[in-house]
């Protein structure tokens, strides 16, 4: 099991990551689609190669071509729309939010998947990009759809233990090196 294989790599000094990837993907209360497709988006967002390479193919065993599809779809779509509405809200000048964006987002009104797994995908990987108005905005869809505070903060315990582990094992190779 790729898991397995990225647990090992993470360095003793770091076992509070090792332990948290176990419990936050091995032992996750999110179905099957859910988990899977936060942590290919989540993956993807944390740069990794390392991280990427190990957990995709288990993502891509537990999720339809269709999850797996929206998945990627989620963290691409993030990686533009986190840097342009952080920036918005960073700026000092109120102007650029009345602003139209201008900018193509369809997949986020047709992800392919139920609109619930997709927005919490897209909502992970705006954590990991820290872009607070991506991060409420989709926490109210989510919460407007249902979904309890206990299964968003799920998906931004992924998001958060997958990243960790990216940084620590890229910044061991380079030292390595």
């Amino acid at each position: 099991m790729a898991l397995d294989e990225l647990k090992s790599a993470v360095p003793d000094f770091a076992k509070d990551l090792k332990l948290n990837l176990g419990s936050v993907i091995g032992n996750s209360d999110l179905p099957k689609q859910q988990l899977w497709g936060t942590v290919l988006a989540c993956a993807i967002a944390s740069r990794s190669a390392r991280v990427l390479r190990e957990l995709e193919p288990e993502a891509k065993a537990n999720l339809s071509a269709e999850a797996y599809t929206a998945a990627k779809s989620a963290a691409a779509v993030m990686a533009m729309n986190n840097v342009f509405y952080r920036t918005r809200h960073l700026l000092s000048d109120p102007e650029y939010g009345t602003l139209r964006a201008g900018l193509r987002m369809n997949v986020i009104g047709n992800p392919g998947v139920e609109k619930v797994d997709f927005e919490l995908w897209s909502l992970a990987v705006s954590a990991i990009n820290g872009c607070g108005q991506c991060l409420d905005s989709h926490e109210q869809v989510l919460r407007k759809a249902g979904v309890d505070r206990e299964t968003i903060q799920e998906a931004v315990k992924i998001a958060s233990v997958i990243q960790a582990v990216g940084v620590t094992l890229d910044a061991e190779a380079v030292l390595a090196e």
